[in-house]
């Protein structure tokens, strides 16, 4: 135990004291973060904080590692495991870094934390099997690489989600890592009997992560004077995940997973919903937008210390009654976690981070879309095939109001100046019997063709149909005909 207290004092005074200096650093190669539309500080902060966390963390960990003493041992059990877990957070904390000072695409920090995580499943880290209830362990087999990728990826991107109130990721990290190393201590002490080496690393890890937090958390309250910045979230959400995963890897116990999961809820589900509502509204699922979790609780008009506080008691609740998983049979510890996890979705529900209703209509609407979609590019398709076919004017007139009329257009003109001032029109109109003759959309093209010298212009009146955006699409797709056709006719 007096090692244990060591650890997580030991990580959170290094912290304490290299937080300043990370803060001066910060602010002399101007990598702060400065107020933008999706922030709540006024005032540029210097971000790349996770550097003091890394750093007191790493210290801590490989300064065990290089023990002699039973501590020592324990590590050198899980040699390879440990040093992969290691060399895989300090790869994940430098892209993070890069991305602070310089900035990177999300879809190649995923990458890396992909790689990161198929580099811990190649020396036997991996969700092997799941003891669901009495008696019954759900083996993985092929299933377990991608399910621990998964759940890597997943955590280490739900804390770096989290970062975006003072204090927010830093304490629900710190309430997470402090329900894991409870798990842990009383796993290998109480429950089993005997010092488990994933249990001991696993608690190593996590009292470590907690001191560094505690230390830096001192500097990243509201009003923070820091923040920890991707380098530093994505490190804490890998070191979280994949240390989970070492001890999971050694045991079926449902808490070992559950656990973290549960305390993590909150930002779990958060990054779920926001995928999901980036989705359909056909956004990047990477893209920034400013309705996470915490963002709703400060649009209920709650100041930005008290939704943390409010984040920080949900946590602690969930987690704290996650802890009695630890003593209760598997069909009660099922019943616990499926409760947990229902009562953190209607918190989500009653704060409007997400609504049943809106979502199915959004789905519908999406559906819906993408149905027109296929059948507009059915269409397309069909008539790019008879265009290819014309030999002459008449019969490229003839293919375009065919066209215009099954891209539901509501007229189709073409004006000809000659080079003797002669001026031709040739008009197609739709049926006049739409609802609502003010939804049109106008636009006029010009007609590339002028190998006879005449100049055409097309004006083409497309319904809208309730979406613009559909309209400026079948625009788009009888343009590409007009593109395609006009330099094949033959006979001009």
């Amino acid at each position: 135990m007096n090692t244990y207290m060591a650890v997580y004092f030991g990580a959170a005074f290094l912290a304490l004291f290299a937080t300043p200096p990370v803060v001066w650093l910060a602010k002399r190669i101007k990598a702060v973060d400065y107020p933008g539309i999706r922030s709540v500080h006024t005032q540029p902060i210097p971000r790349i904080g996770g550097v003091a966390i890394f750093v007191a963390t790493m210290v801590v960990i490989v300064s065990l590692l290089l023990l002699n003493g039973r501590i020592g041992a324990r590590f050198q059990d899980m040699k390879l495991q440990v040093i992969a877990l290691l060399a895989a957070a300090t790869a994940i904390f430098t892209i993070g870094l890069i991305d602070d000072l310089r900035g990177l695409p999300a879809r190649f920090k995923f990458a890396v934390e992909v790689l990161g995580a198929i580099a811990l499943c190649l020396v036997g880290v991996k969700i092997n099997q799941i003891g669901v209830a009495d008696g019954f362990v759900l083996r993985l087999g092929w299933l377990a690489v991608p399910v621990t990728i998964l759940w890597i990826v997943g955590i280490t991107n739900a804390v770096n989600m989290s970062d975006g109130l003072d204090g927010l990721a830093a304490g629900v990290s710190a309430i997470t890592c402090g329900v894991i190393a409870i798990f842990a201590i009383y796993s290998s002490t109480i429950r089993t009997g005997a010092l488990q080496s994933s249990d001991i690393v696993l608690a190593i890890f996590a009292l470590a992560l907690l001191g560094s937090l505690s230390g830096f958390l001192f500097f990243n309250f509201n009003p923070a004077r820091v923040f920890m910045g991707d380098c530093g979230s994505l490190f804490i959400g890998f070191m979280i995940a994949a240390a989970s995963v070492l001890c999971a890897s050694k045991t079926t116990a449902l808490v070992a997973l559950a656990l973290p999961a549960l305390a993590l809820g909150i930002p779990i589900f958060d990054t779920l919903f926001s995928m999901l509502r980036r989705w359909l509204e056909r956004r990047s699922i990477f893209a920034a937008d400013r309705s996470h979790f915490h963002h709703r609780l400060i649009d209920l008009g709650l100041t930005q210390r008290h939704a943390v506080l409010v984040i920080y008691g949900t946590t602690s609740l969930a987690a704290g009654v996650g802890l009695l998983m630890m003593v209760q049979n598997d069909a009660f510890q099922l019943a616990l976690f499926a409760g947990v996890l229902l009562l953190l979705i209607v918190l989500f529900r009653v704060v409007g981070a997400v609504g049943l209703r809106t979502t199915l209509e959004r789905l519908q609407e999406k559906y819906t879309t993408a149905q027109c979609k296929r059948q507009e590019v059915k269409t397309f398709e069909h008539l790019q095939l008879q265009f290819r076919r014309i030999e002459n004017r008449q019969q490229w007139w003839q293919a375009l109001c065919e066209a215009a009329e099954r891209m539901d257009f509501a007229w189709l003109s073409l004006t000809t100046t000659h080079k003797d001032g002669r001026i031709e029109t040739s008009i197609w109109r739709g049926c006049e019997s739409k609802p609502d003759m003010s939804r049109i959309v106008r636009m006029t093209a010009p007609v590339l063709d002028n190998r006879d010298g005449a100049r055409r212009e097309f004006e083409i009146a497309i319904w809208a149909n309730g979406s613009l955006e559909a309209a400026s699409r079948r625009a788009s797709l009888f343009g590409r005909l007009l593109d395609e056709d006009i330099f094949d006719v033959k006979a001009r």
